[in-house]
């Protein structure tokens, strides 16, 4: 039996602010239970979800050096769905009503709760022969273990395998403040190891002292090798390209299910998805307040509304698609300011097409997934996106950019083959997208067979967790050998 040890800023069901929450909620599940003890650590969050509160028993208290400072931390336990979590505890570092703060405040939180995951592990009374961090939150925990901790004998053989969720979030701040914070000896903050653009980079110091680097799609781990995915640590990742690897993510198939998903009015399966998702969709546009019209092309965006999603395409051809186009829109998001007030504009100006819910609600997600047409993601990059295989799980065509995870996933549609689940676009153009767009409407209006097909042959394909782990257990196996 081997240990493994998750730790991460952020799971469900205890806290969510995006994708990685759900990857480190489901991913250990799914690991054979026979083969290895997998473990989760999270920070105590005043902000994480208060039902879970009652179930968290208290194991154990210690104290963390942080350079010239000593701070608490105490242990707490629960079980969840068959796999051990455990929560740092400090009031200082996790109040707030968010888990992230200014980056100021955040690289010494997340220095502290690298740290003290380290510090936790003698008196958790467990030795993980692989700790797999998630993230630049986590990136300082495989350089305390190779310089503070390198001497100890109880942390010798500890293997770390280090996964980048999204690049472009690297926790870079002031080289002095952070040697003061950490403590760490002043020769690794240089250009090979901590430093990056005169800037101490936590991401940076987990790609450098991680034993393997992963991250969420083949495409995407190419991309970060080059100058245009790089986010500036391009050459470091080619340096490390020989132990650099691209697992998909999976989805939970139990919590998206159209035949059983409590938020949905009508349930179906593939083999009766073309009625089941009529019925959604008749339902959705009324409860909407737009045009109920079967024929109208419903297109559901959700996300957040940002420039790394696409929206600027999306934003410069509205008008154009609204006004020539029998298409309906239903938007689910939150994000910059300029990208809400856009769709609630178009709301106001085209009432009968566009439904526009500017925050979150996972009833409303569930609802589009399963009452659209098609779904549009024409992100910019797209590490690897869980929102195009939701849509193909309940027979919604993913309209996609060919980028990361989005291009591993989606298989163009080819009328003459008649293979593929869902359209695509190559170039970061706006009316490329639209062309997809106007390509996609045409086989919906005129060739309602080969749309059932590429319906059918998303709700087909497979991507539970199941093929994910055991993508994950083979590597864990080839570190511990």
């Amino acid at each position: 039996m081997k240990n493994i040890l998750f730790v991460s800023s952020e799971a469900v069901p205890f806290i969510k602010t995006g994708g990685l929450a759900d990857v480190v909620g489901s991913l250990p599940r799914y690991i054979n239970k026979n083969e290895f003890d997998v473990r989760v650590i999270l920070p105590k969050y005043a902000c994480m979800d208060k039902s879970f509160l009652p179930d968290l028993k208290f194991k154990c208290h210690f104290y963390v050096d942080l350079n010239w400072r000593k701070q608490y931390a105490g242990i707490l336990e629960t079980q969840y769905k068959g796999i051990t979590f455990y929560f740092v505890d400090n009031e200082f570092y996790f109040a707030g009503a968010s888990p992230y703060n200014n980056i100021y405040e955040d690289v010494e939180k997340f220095a502290y709760f690298s740290k003290a995951v380290l510090c936790a592990l003698p008196f958790l009374e467990y030795h993980p022969d692989v700790i797999h961090c998630n993230d630049w939150q986590t990136g300082l925990l495989p350089v305390f273990l190779h310089t503070s901790f390198g001497s100890d004998p109880f942390y010798s053989g500890i293997k770390t395998v280090f996964s980048i969720h999204n690049m472009k979030f690297q926790g870079r701040w002031r080289i002095r403040e952070v040697m003061d914070i950490t403590g760490l000896p002043k020769q690794i903050f240089n250009s090979n190891e901590l430093e990056a653009y005169g800037e101490a980079n936590y991401l940076k110091g987990g790609i450098v002292y991680a034993d393997a680097v992963t991250t969420v799609s083949p495409t995407y781990a190419h991309d970060i090798t080059t100058p245009e995915g790089g986010e500036g640590l391009d050459g470091l990742m080619f340096a490390r390209r020989n132990v650099l690897s691209g697992i998909i993510n999976g989805l939970d198939y139990e919590e998206y299910n159209p035949l059983t998903d409590p938020y949905i009015d009508y349930h179906f399966s593939e083999r009766d998805a073309v009625e089941g998702k009529r019925l959604n969709k008749k339902k959705f546009q009324e409860n909407a307040q737009i045009a109920v019209d079967e024929n109208a092309l419903l297109i559901g965006i959700v996300s957040r509304l940002t420039d790394q999603k696409g929206f600027d395409l999306v934003a410069y051809v509205m008008d154009e698609m609204l006004s020539t186009m029998n298409v309906q829109l239903a938007v689910l998001g939150t994000g910059e300011s300029r990208y809400e007030n856009m769709f609630h504009y178009f709301q106001n100006k085209y009432p009968d097409k566009v439904y526009a819910h500017i925050g979150y609600s996972e009833e409303n997600a569930h609802q589009i997934y399963a009452s659209c047409d098609a779904f549009l993601m024409p992100s910019l990059f797209e590490p690897c996106g869980l929102s195009q295989l939701i849509s193909m799980r309940y027979g919604t065509v993913p309209i996609v950019r060919e980028t990361g995870g989005l291009k591993d996933t989606v298989e163009p549609y080819n009328e003459y083959t008649q293979t593929g689940t869902g359209f695509s676009f190559r170039n970061y153009n706006a009316h490329d997208m639209l062309h997809v767009i106007r390509y996609a409407k045409q086989v919906f209006d005129n060739d309602g067979q080969s749309w059932k097909g590429i319906m059918e042959r998303g709700m087909d394909m497979n991507f539970s967790w199941n093929a994910s782990a055991g993508k994950y257990e083979e590597l864990y196996n080839h570190l511990t050998e």
